[in-house]
């Protein structure tokens, strides 16, 4: 590529990105309707930003009001530009972007919980896949079966209630003042994302589903994934009483239902 003209795209890559017109921009812009092309170009950068942010992060745009989360999507769009042409893929760092920002920090709950509207979103976007029934009968064949998750399964350790925060604001269960007042209180949780169906679901979850969950993602046969879940349920055992005993055979049966385990494979 002529260097003259790479140079010209970088500063006008700049400058739709929110970076303003330099001289050197200037110099390369013939007339004043290619500068007014370039301003109507930053603006719609500027829209476009804002509508894909607050499409991923509906829960996060509503926590911070409108007025905050759109000069928020700004800067966002000029520290972390989109690598691809897709918007839907844009947005994964955005909860570290607002752990980093310093005039949010009375809100710390807010990076957990761009953590599951992520979540969320690339369940949303994963492959459809059938549940596999017969696939079932593996698991009393092989010491190396396991167990096959739903696109797109997630957990994530909290010391907030992530989980109940936004589903409070994406389906009032629990509601908006159940959770405020979980918040305060200081609650932390286990969150486990899923697809169920065609839906991306969010719930909180205990000590030992998220280790086996965990386990599982990871590749683990199911006797050694189970053996660190149980481990991870006496634990919680010792420290709180607030769990209840985990019980696999019925966590099999739902999570089966609820479409979160979709089949067995034979392992490694």
């Amino acid at each position: 590529m002529n260097s003259a003209l790479a140079h010209e795209q970088s500063l006008l890559l700049s400058a739709l990105l929110g970076g303003g017109q330099t001289p050197d921009l200037q110099a390369c812009l013939h007339d004043a309707q290619q500068t007014r092309g370039l301003q109507a170009y930053q603006a719609n950068g500027v829209a476009l930003a804002e509508r894909a942010l607050s499409a991923a992060y509906p829960v996060v745009t509503q926590m911070m009001g409108a007025e905050s989360f759109g000069p928020l999507a700004h800067h966002f769009w000029r520290q972390h530009p989109p690598a691809r042409g897709d918007m839907a893929e844009w947005g994964s760092e955005l909860a570290e972007f607002l752990e980093a920002a310093k005039q949010l920090a009375d809100e710390p709950f807010l990076g957990d919980v761009a953590r599951i509207e992520w979540a969320l979103h690339r369940a949303g976007l994963a492959a459809d896949a059938e549940p596999d029934m017969p696939s079932f009968g593996l698991l009393g064949q092989s010491d190396s079966a396991t167990l096959v998750l739903s696109a797109g399964a997630v957990v994530l350790q909290s010391r907030y209630p992530v989980a109940s925060l936004v589903n409070a604001h994406i389906g009032g269960h629990p509601s908006l003042g159940q959770a405020a007042a979980l918040l305060q209180s200081g609650a932390a949780e286990f969150a486990l994302v899923w697809r169920q169906g065609f839906k991306p679901r969010v719930r909180t979850s205990s000590a030992a589903e998220h280790a086996l969950v965990l386990a599982l993602k990871s590749g683990l046969a199911l006797e050694l994934a189970l053996e660190q879940a149980l481990e991870h349920a006496l634990g919680a055992a010792l420290e709180r009483a607030a769990d209840e005993p985990f019980d696999f055979n019925q966590w099999l049966i739902q999570s089966v239902q609820d479409g979160l385990v979709i089949a067995a494979s034979a392992g490694a």
